[in-house]
């Protein structure tokens, strides 16, 4: 019952710590009742009210993982998940900038990203599709596993499926953007300079990785806000929650 009730109480801090986003204050307070109600009055919670409580919590913060990528700049103005140019057209960049292409390089690089952030949502149907068919096998060891145990879940149940439906959406996107055509030009443009060299890559096949690379960054990220971030007076609570793991 103690192990049960903490796990309850290990969900409610999750759903606290994602309480810094405004647009999910509402949905988070409803998560929060319904806890609370397995805390108070002494019983011991479901095995459903904790998978519930647990995909609540998750489908917040893959929304909110989500929701970030998506905006404008969510990849370019963020460092960490910036799709940065291909490892071919690195090796000649400085070359290209000395010859005046900079501003083609630039471009080719901001194009890429905003592929990506149109494409990114996307993603949160298949997210919500892997939580409607979490058990509660896979909630527990959610709950007891690694800090990105939930990340590796969604990784498993989503990533073919994601890559198969994001290669034409970023495919569109880099049509929409331009991406194609800043490629295009900046390969002619290397074609002119001695020693640039050709490029030689999938264009699609590498935005849609690295597309998909950060946004299971910032969906990492944000388990690790749930599993480590509570709000300050739950802090030592979920210490001993996580202490108590089996």
């Amino acid at each position: 019952v103690k192990t049960m009730k903490a796990r309850v109480i290990l969900l409610m801090g999750m759903c606290l710590a994602l309480a810094g986003h405004a647009v999910y204050a509402q949905q988070i307070g409803d998560v929060l009742k319904g806890l609370q109600k397995g805390v108070g009055g002494g019983s011991a919670a479901s095995e459903t009210e904790i998978v519930n409580g647990l995909k609540e919590a998750l489908q917040i913060g893959t929304g909110n993982a989500v929701q970030t990528v998506s905006k404008v700049d969510g990849y370019y103005k963020n460092p960490k998940i910036r799709i940065p140019l291909p490892d071919t057209v690195q090796k000649t960049e400085k070359i290209l900038r000395v010859a005046g292409y900079g501003s083609k390089v630039d471009e080719f690089e901001l194009s890429m990203n905003r592929a990506a952030e149109r494409a990114a949502p996307e993603a949160k149907t298949l997210f919500m599709d892997a939580i409607k068919q979490m058990t509660f096998t896979d909630a527990k060891k959610i709950l007891n596993g690694r800090e990105d145990e939930a990340t590796l879940y969604f990784k498993d149940k989503t990533s073919p499926r994601l890559r198969e439906v994001s290669k034409p959406i970023v495919r569109q996107a880099m049509g929409e953007v331009g991406v194609t055509k800043s490629y295009q030009d900046l390969e002619q443009s290397a074609r002119s300079v001695p020693f640039a060299g050709a490029f030689s890559f999938d264009l699609d096949q590498y935005v849609t990785d690295k597309a998909l690379d950060g946004l299971f960054l910032m969906v990492a990220e944000e388990e690790k806000k749930i599993r480590q971030d509570p709000v300050a007076r739950t802090t030592d609570l979920l210490k001993k929650v996580f202490g108590s793991k089996q």
